[in-house]
């Protein structure tokens, strides 16, 4: 108990601004017009394509067979993020094009 204590006194300013930043974040987000919050969140996968990046790089120094299997696991699941994002924004663009008659 001592240990979590010293812990929480020793970084209580970051425990502060994860926090304030998590309210933060879930203010804004809720005040997210319901019509951009799909392209902004599409959006927002697409950025997952650093994640892609980091993954690969980490799997060209992997030393263990873990770590190269965990890589490969980053790397599938972000592509299929980005991939995802991507899908999304292209189905809600679709929804503001004119209908053909």
């Amino acid at each position: 108990m001592e240990e979590v204590l010293k812990f929480f006194l020793e970084y209580k300013d970051m425990i502060f601004i994860i926090t304030l930043s998590v309210f933060l974040g879930i203010e804004v987000i809720s005040h997210v017009p319901a019509v951009l919050h799909t392209p902004l969140m599409s959006g927002s996968n697409a950025i997952h394509g650093v994640v892609i990046i980091g993954a690969i790089i980490v799997m060209g120094h992997a030393e263990s067979t873990l770590s190269l299997i965990l890589g490969f696991v980053a790397v599938i699941l972000g592509t299929l993020n980005v991939v995802g994002g991507f899908v999304v924004t292209d189905r809600m663009l679709e929804m503001f094009k004119k209908k053909k008659k």
